[in-house]
């Protein structure tokens, strides 16, 4: 059986409880697989990058005909702010039906709104959401939503994926967090991935099945990945990269360099680096 997320971010707990550690989350519009149903009030899923845990059944739209027809709508995702509120109006008067964040998915099904005076264009588009309600964003907020591999050059795609991570600048760390309230490592650089269609594995590790093989540090390019134990970062050329982080005194999305002649090197990560991995 299917379900859809409809909350703008579905934890995904390690058991079936609050209490516990938070595995990943799953953001607004995700189609997800129920796996079992045996606890009240957590039911066990699994995503479509094939990572798993307990979501609240509160956050969930159930049923396959719900899912199927949520998939079968062209959509468009929350990529150019932080924060998006879909209003009940086109207009920014309006009070906010839900709120979404960078990553979350909404069915655009009707061209752009016009002014009903001068025709013009007036910046807000018609969505619809996961239980049929219709609202309104600003048109510039949203983005491609990417269901396979961006078909791009390698140098572009690559750069891409640095800007792509580089919207979480400044967001602080959330312990399997993936959006701009809070994101971990591997939540940073698999968002980074999948924003543009490519699936990678959502730890810090390189798992068979998935696209990422490793390379040697030498032959790092942007885009790259670099792994240290129970900790991933993209690499951004030039010695120096992005990564979310817990450390006292960065507590979040920051960058650091490799050279030890750098301001801002990491000698603890540079000793334990592990490995390089790369989808090139």
């Amino acid at each position: 059986m299917k379900a859809v997320v409809n909350a703008p971010i579905c934890p995904l707990m390690s058991a079936p409880r609050h209490d516990c550690e938070l595995a990943d989350e799953a953001l607004y519009g995700m189609v997800l697989e129920v796996l079992e149903q045996t606890t009240p009030g957590y039911w066990k899923v699994r995503t479509h990058y094939r990572y798993e845990g307990y979501a609240p059944v509160s956050c969930l739209c159930i049923g396959d005909d719900t899912a199927e027809k949520w998939a079968a709508l062209p959509k468009k995702v929350i990529l150019h702010k932080n924060t998006c509120d879909v209003m009940h109006h086109p207009k920014v008067q309006s009070w906010p039906y839900i709120t979404l964040p960078t990553g979350a998915v909404v069915a655009v099904t009707a061209p752009p709104e016009t002014d009903p005076k001068t025709g013009e264009p007036s910046g807000w588009q018609e969505v619809e959401l996961v239980d049929g309600s219709e609202g309104y964003v600003r048109g510039s907020w949203l983005d491609t939503y990417y269901d396979k591999p961006i078909d791009l050059p390698e140098e572009e795609l690559r750069q891409r994926l640095v800007d792509t991570a580089m919207l979480y600048r400044r967001t602080h760390y959330r312990w399997g967090g993936k959006s701009p309230l809070g994101i971990d490592c591997s939540g940073l650089v698999s968002m980074s991935y999948l924003l543009n269609g490519i699936v990678i594995w959502r730890d810090a590790s390189i798992r068979e099945g998935f696209p990422v093989h490793a390379i040697e540090l030498k032959d790092a390019k942007a885009g790259d990945l670099l792994f240290f134990p129970g900790h991933v970062a993209m690499y951004m050329g030039d010695g120096r990269y992005i990564h979310s982080t817990g450390k006292a005194g960065s507590d979040g999305v920051t960058f650091n360099s490799l050279d030890p002649d750098a301001p801002d090197f990491r000698a603890d990560l540079k000793e334990q680096l592990t490995g390089v991995g790369s989808i090139f």
